[in-house]
């Protein structure tokens, strides 16, 4: 069997594994990165983060063509969905990322192999694939394999009408009646999807509330927002099965009426993919599923890394690449650190939810003193002008320091605002700090000075 030596084995080709794999390059090392996969990117850029903004942008356009821009003077005879047209573009976005990663690599002389890749012992990885198969040979590897959809008992996907994320980006047509099982993050991103395109939507979730996780405050803003807007939410509702039948799907609930639909998403979060990997083999146990790594994101077995969704902590594609950065500046030259306090979330529905740093609702289980702060968006100038005044900004800070502990928005672009609360908390700033920052004017991140501002006690706008 073929051989070849490297620096450094990177085993993925997400977020996680091919960022780690280009800074390993940068600071000089022989890298080597395997996936799977025929294309680059992983599951956030080929059937994930990327293609679903890009139907979550595309069908919020259409909804406000259809609803709402004769308002704004703009009127249309008709409006209409082409979505082969639409998934046509997202699939562009796509192939343009994957290609961008090719170069990348190239790039960075980063040697590329397809397949499917297996740990035979410390330094060493077998790797099968289509055209060959071959042994590569490294003092290090990373891991960073990713995740895939979480599953249900009495649930049985069949990629057609009962599946996951997945096919639901890639409907070939507009269901009829679209049921999501699970509130968070994907549930809402892919249900506002499809409701906005014409589907009748209903969300049903095991918890007491949507977006678990989030600040509670929050969730509840959005639960009344998303309900506003046609989704039928069920909070508190467990799905003990769902079949396929003659007319689509027949969904069984405890303490409701079946519920039968055309499309039935699973989005009950995800499961780490470890499998077949040979980690049993080399002498790494799992823990709840997830591969154990101590802060320099090292295993039980020397030389042997792992990062991304397959450890602990959020499975969001920024903390995967923070982490491949890091993992590869300790390997490379000793040093490497991930602020686990200060990454953001973002729910990409309209409006936008994103959060950063320690809810209220872990402030008072913590007892820690705070000030909090909310700034409206119905009193900034540029919201007024989107015609996207929904929502707030509200602001924690510690009751004694004024140091911030976490900014939670909900309304136009929070995404997008939500790092300056991220970069202001990576520096240690207070309230103050922002509160002082002369900010443009007309501009949305006014609100996030506002909210500064009432933390302060003296907002101006509210």
């Amino acid at each position: 069997m073929k051989e070849a030596q490297h620096d450094l084995i990177v085993i993925g080709a997400g977020p996680g594994g091919y960022v780690a794999a280009i800074r390993a390059a940068q600071l000089g090392l022989d890298v080597a990165c395997v996936e799977k996969a025929s294309e680059l990117g992983g599951t956030c850029l080929r059937i994930g983060c990327i293609p679903s903004k890009a139907l979550l942008e595309d069908s919020e356009l259409y909804h406000e063509a259809a609803t709402s821009y004769g308002q704004r003077g703009i009127k249309f005879s008709k409006v209409e969905v082409d979505l082969p047209s639409m998934m046509a573009r997202k699939e562009s976005v796509v192939q343009s990322l994957t290609s961008g990663i090719q170069s990348l690599f190239k790039k960075n002389k980063i040697t590329h192999y397809t397949g499917e890749a297996r740990i035979q012992e410390a330094g060493q990885v077998a790797v099968n694939g289509a055209k060959q198969s071959l042994t590569l040979k490294a003092p290090n590897i990373i891991i960073a394999t990713g995740s895939q959809p979480g599953s249900l008992p009495g649930i049985e996907p069949d990629g057609e009408v009962i599946g996951s994320s997945t096919e639901a980006l890639s409907y070939q047509k507009v269901p009829k009646h679209l049921v999501v099982i699970g509130a968070g993050y994907i549930g809402l991103e892919l249900g506002s999807v499809w409701k906005r395109l014409g589907a009748q939507v209903t969300v049903l979730e095991y918890l007491d509330r949507i977006l678990p996780g989030m600040d509670s405050e929050l969730s509840r803003q959005a639960h009344k927002t998303f309900s506003q807007q046609g989704l039928e939410i069920h909070v508190g509702t467990r799905v003990t099965s769902a079949k396929k039948t003659d007319e689509g799907c027949r969904v069984e609930c405890e303490g409701m009426d079946p519920v039968t639909c055309d499309r039935l998403l699973l989005a009950v979060g995800r499961k780490p993919s470890t499998a077949n990997l040979g980690l049993e083999d080399i002498g790494i146990e799992l823990e709840n599923g997830r591969i154990p790594v101590n802060e320099h994101f090292a295993t039980q077995v020397d030389g042997i890394y792992a990062i991304g969704d397959v450890v602990a902590g959020p499975m969001l594609a920024h903390k995967a690449e923070e982490e491949g950065i890091a993992c590869a500046e300790w390997i490379a030259r000793g040093g490497g650190h991930v602020n686990y306090d200060v990454i953001p979330g973002v729910v990409y529905t309209r409006p936008e939810i994103a959060s950063v740093g320690q809810t209220e609702d872990q402030l008072k289980e913590r007892a820690i003193p705070y000030r909090k702060g909310v700034a409206p968006y119905k009193g900034n100038g540029r919201a007024q002008t989107l015609g996207s005044v929904e929502g707030s900004v509200k602001m924690l800070a510690h009751g004694e320091t004024d140091r911030l502990l976490g900014v939670h928005i909900i309304g136009a672009r929070a995404g997008d605002l939500i790092a300056e609360a991220a970069t202001a908390m990576s520096f240690g700033a207070s309230s103050e700090d922002l509160a002082l920052t002369c900010h443009a004017h007309p501009t949305l991140p006014e609100v996030i000075r506002e909210a500064a501002l009432a933390t302060q006690g003296r907002a101006i706008h509210c």
